[in-house]
Formats: structure tokens, C-alpha cells, sequence
């Protein structure tokens, strides 16, 4: 969970009574949104022109960072932090949203909502299969919800106080009750800043893991437990990487690297501000965990430049991101936010603000100095998204120029696998929501000189919003041949790009707000010759 700014004043946190177990049913929750199946919300339109269409986004009000990620007889639950009294952050609550296939969405009524004692900030949700917590039964174990109670007045500890509570679930997700024992973990002396819960199975010890942050002291927390219920103390992580602002939502995977028998454990953690491209980003670190200890691999020292460091993210817009839970497939699963704490609360949408990335899937590989994470576009969203349409293609060397690609690959949304070989060209890339003058547009190009792909959203539409709406990202990628040939899988959705170079070495995913008529796409190629391939798929 992110406050909006660490810099700012910690207005009042809410708790509740440890006394008494409360229940959060669809009846209850008034402020809510009635359940409308959606694609990912709503499709986008003239009158609200930003709109994701295979992005999750809430059909109105604030969303941020996704929470409770958990895959349950053949569907994905998505628990997210939310505001269902307005368009802004606070009143910090669960929404949720259900799909099958990680594109097509069907928005619930609020899970968990605050209240004047308690807010519900970050968290995880596990599937208690064999009821260990006992807050289920052997013929219906529980969904177990472990989450940051961020607390007021009249609250279970002191007003500001975090620390982490637990509710279940008895019926997939639907109506939660909160443990009467919250909150089950706390810090001694208390924390203002102890939070986002993440679940980790260990089956070496049979026991479960979970990793915290005090956020402000850049220290990842884990502990222990066999029933969810009682936690012991680990160890700390600490002490390297990216140390430029408060350490969020921290996840520790085992992961097998790739062409190997190998085994390695990944922690992943998002920090804001400190981020590659400015505000909030993500970084991980590759290592061993011996089921006490976490110890990182070839990671970047504290003061090093932030280049040295492994980002999952060379964008903007990617934050908070982690795993779901029981997801099939043998891949970690991630959902992340698209925003950036710089300028989240001020980006120019009406009546939601706020959407999770694409889900994307990670695969572990030996990279030239270090064991690297690649990231695709997830196998159940792709394969949802390849189902719409017909995929159109062009083949076309351009020589020193623009050449628009025609209707066929115009559009606001669309899946797009684009080869560039630079033959005698220095730069070329490709145009997209761009002006039918060609005033404006977002321009993704590949520099042939110094091997980078580049995100350019600064003529790409509305910037005015926020001064730290940063024009452009960049990131080296590892090219094929002279370095002359790069390949991108672009997917555009209304008011968000994410970029995929080289088969997901590295990725670029940013937000951008252009005027709805901006539909058209152009290829270009800068001081000579580069030869196209180019699919699309309208979704």
C-alpha cells in the first residue's frame, strides 16, 4: 500500500475492535458497484475517451494497488485497493473484480471497506486447502486473507498504527470476516509504516512466509507461520539496491531458471520515489532462501547508480506488481498498477482513475553478468486477446521517411508484433494514435547507435495535468545480428502502451491521454534504409 506521497502528512488512519468478528457481505456494502460484467471495465467512448478496454480498471472512483491476487477453480480474483466514495485516494478499501481468462472482467461489490476505526490497506490472500487456520471447515476451507490494518481513532492499536490483521472467506470471495484476534502481527514498539503482507508457501518446512516492509526504513520483514494465525520472526533483507524512497509491497518467489535444473528465489519490491523513470518503480533481486534468510545475487550496492540495479520496469506506469496465488500454468502470474505516484491523483480521467497493467508472466534466464527476469504478455490473457479480430500484416522497407500503414492499422486498441532490421537506417520505429495531420502521436523507436528502445509520450496528447509527467523512457536492449535488428510486442490500449522488446528483456509501460480522433499508425526509418514487418490485432 502507497501513501500518495511520503512527504505528506499522514491525515487519520482507521481500525477496528479485536473484539468482535465482522462480517463484509455483498448487502452490506452500500457504496459499492452493483456487479456488471464488463471487458475490463467499460469499452472506451467519445465521452470518456480514456478508458481501458482490455485493462482492469473500476467502473468508477479511485483504484490502485492490486491486492488478494488468488486463482480459484478456474477463476482469477483480482482484490485491489480502492475508494468507493470518490475519485482520489482514501477511504482506502478491497474492491474486487473476477475473470477467466485475465481480459474480461466482471466487477463485484466492495470486498472489505474502511471504516472510521480501520482502513484496509495492501495485502495477500492464500488458499487454505487444508483449513489449517481453522477458520473453515475440511468440507469448505477457507479463502485466508492476510492485510494491513491501518488504524484510526478509537482503533484496535494507536491511531497511525499499522500492523497486520486477518479475514476469511466461505464462499470464494464473496462476503469476508475479519479474524477476532486482529491484528495477529505487530512490530514492538509499533510502526507507522509496517505493511503490505505477502504469502509464500515454503514446502521445505511446511510452513507458510511472509514478507512485510517498514517502508520507510527500506527493510523488508519476513516471518514464519503454520496456520496463518501466529507468526514468528525470520530475518531482515536490507542494504542494497535502490534506496531513494519507501520500499512497498515486497513478494519472494521461487522461480526455475530457465534451460537449467536450477532453482532460484526472486524478491521483488517496489519503491517510490527512487524508481528507473522517475516516482514509483519496481526492482528485483535474484538469490537463495534457505527458509530463514533471503540473500541476493550480483545485487546493486546502495549508492551505485540505479542502472546497476534490476528493474522489472523501464516505464512510468508500472508499480505495486505481484503474484497471484495458485495461478496454473508454472509461471508466476503478476498484476500490477498503471500509475505513478508523481502524478496518479491528478491524471486527466473522469469518473475512474486508476487501471492494472496487462498480467504478465516471468520466466528466470542467465543474462550476460547475472540471472535476469524476462516478462511476457500472460498465456490466458494473450490467448483471450488473439481470439478477437483478424490479425493483419505488412511487410515494407523504408528508406529515410514516414509511411503511414493505412486503416488496416489504425485504431485505439490493438495487439501488435512489430520486426524492425535497420539495414543502413541509424533510428526507425513506428507512430501510434497519431493526428491525421501528423502533429502529434507516441513514438516508440530503436536507436541502432546505442541499442535502445525508446517510449517518446511527450507530443502524444494531454501532458498539462502534472509537471512530473515525464516525456520519455528509455532502456538498452540486447539486439540480434550488428545490432541492427530489434523486435517489440506492443500492446495499445486507449490511454496506455506496454512495450515488449526482445522477446520481454526488457519492457517500457507507460500512461498517455490523446484526443480521441487520434487513431492513425506510421512507420518511420532516420538516415536510411529499414525493412518492416508488422502485425496487428484490433481488440
Amino acid at each position: 500500500m502507497t501513501f500518495p506521497s511520503p512527504h505528506l502528512s499522514r491525515r487519520q488512519l482507521l481500525a477496528v475492535s479485536a473484539a468482535v468478528v465482522v462480517a463484509f457481505s455483498a448487502a452490506s456494502c452500500t457504496a459499492g458497484p452493483t456487479p456488471v460484467p464488463t471487458l475490463a471495465g467499460n469499452r472506451p467512448s467519445a465521452s470518456d475517451p480514456w478508458r481501458p478496454a482490455v485493462h482492469l480498471t473500476a467502473s468508477k472512483n479511485w483504484l490502485n494497488d492490486p491486492n488478494g491476487l488468488v486463482y480459484d477453480n478456474g477463476t482469477y480474483h483480482a482484490f485491489y485497493q480502492y475508494n468507493p466514495r470518490g475519485n482520489s485516494w482514501g477511504n482506502m478499501s478491497w474492491g474486487h473484480s473476477t475473470s477467466t481468462d485475465l481480459v474480461h472482467w466482471e466487477e463485484h461489490p466492495v470486498a472489505m471497506e474502511a471504516s472510521v476505526d480501520e482502513e484496509i490497506f495492501s495485502g495477500s490472500i492464500v488458499m487454505d486447502k487444508n483449513n489449517a487456520s481453522g477458520l473453515g471447515t475440511a468440507q469448505n476451507p477457507p479463502m485466508v486473507a492476510l492485510y494491513t490494518s491501518a488504524y484510526g481513532k478509537n482503533g484496535a492499536l494507536h491511531q497511525g498504527a499499522q500492523a497486520q490483521s486477518v479475514a476469511f472467506s466461505l464462499d470464494q470471495g464473496t462476503s469476508w470476516h475479519k479474524y477476532h484476534g486482529n491484528p495477529v502481527l505487530n512490530l514492538t514498539p509499533t510502526n507507522n509504516n509496517f505493511r503490505d503482507p505477502k504469502i509464500t508457501w515454503y514446502e521445505p518446512g511446511r510452513y507458510w512466509v511472509m514478507t512485510t516492509v517498514v517502508a520507510d526504513a527500506q527493510v523488508v520483514k519476513m516471518f514464519k507461520s503454520t496456520d496463518l494465525l501466529r507468526w514468528e520472526f525470520l530475518s531482515d533483507f536490507s542494504g542494497v539496491g535502490a534506496q531513494g524512497g519507501l520500499w512497498e509491497v515486497p513478494e519472494l518467489i521461487q522461480m526455475d531458471v530457465e534451460d537449467s535444473t536450477a532453482k532460484k528465489w526472486v524478491m521483488l519490491l517496489s519503491i517510490n520515489p527512487g524508481g528507473i523513470a522517475g516516482g514509483s518503480g519496481m526492482q528485483y533481486f535474484v538469490g537463495e532462501f534457505d527458509g530463514t534468510r533471503f540473500t541476493a545475487e550480483n545485487a546493486a550496492a546502495p549508492d551505485a547508480p540505479l542502472s546497476e540495479s534490476q528493474w522489472l520496469d523501464h516505464g512510468a506506469d508500472y508499480y505495486a506488481a505481484n503474484s497471484l496465488s495458485n495461478a496454473p500454468g508454472g509461471k508466476p502470474v503478476l498484476l500490477g498498477w498503471m500509475g505513478n505516484w508523481d502524478y496518479a491523483q491528478h491524471v486527466p480521467t473522469t469518473p475512474w482513475r486508476g487501471s492494472m497493467a496487462i498480467p504478465r508472466e516471468l520466466t528466470l534466464v542467465r543474462g550476460e553478468k547475472r540471472l535476469e527476469l524476462r516478462s511476457a504478455i500472460a498465456a490466458a490473457a494473450l490467448n483471450a486477446m488473439g481470439s478477437t479480430g483478424e490479425e493483419k500484416s505488412k511487410n515494407l522497407t523504408v528508406g529515410s521517411s514516414l509511411q503511414d500503414l493505412g486503416g488496416d492499422f489504425a485504431g485505439r486498441t490493438q495487439l501488435m508484433d512489430v520486426e524492425m532490421k535497420l539495414t543502413t537506417a541509424r533510428e526507425a520505429g513506428i507512430l501510434l494514435r497519431q493526428a491525421a495531420d501528423g502533429s502529434s502521436g507516441l513514438r516508440v523507436s530503436y536507436n541502432r547507435d546505442t541499442r535502445t528502445v525508446k517510449v517518446d509520450r511527450s507530443n502524444a496528447g494531454t501532458t498539462n495535468f502534472s509537471e512530473k509527467f515525464s516525456p520519455y523512457h528509455q532502456v538498452a536492449v540486447p539486439a540480434e545480428g550488428n545490432g541492427n535488428t530489434v523486435r517489440l510486442r506492443i500492446l495499445l490500449d486507449s490511454s496506455s502502451v506496454e512495450v515488449f522488446a526482445q522477446d520481454g528483456a526488457a519492457v517500457i509501460s507507460d500512461t498517455f491521454f490523446p484526443a480521441w480522433d487520434n487513431t492513425g499508425s506510421a512507420v518511420f526509418s532516420m538516415d536510411g534504409d529499414t525493412e518492416f514487418t508488422v502485425r496487428s490485432r484490433a481488440l
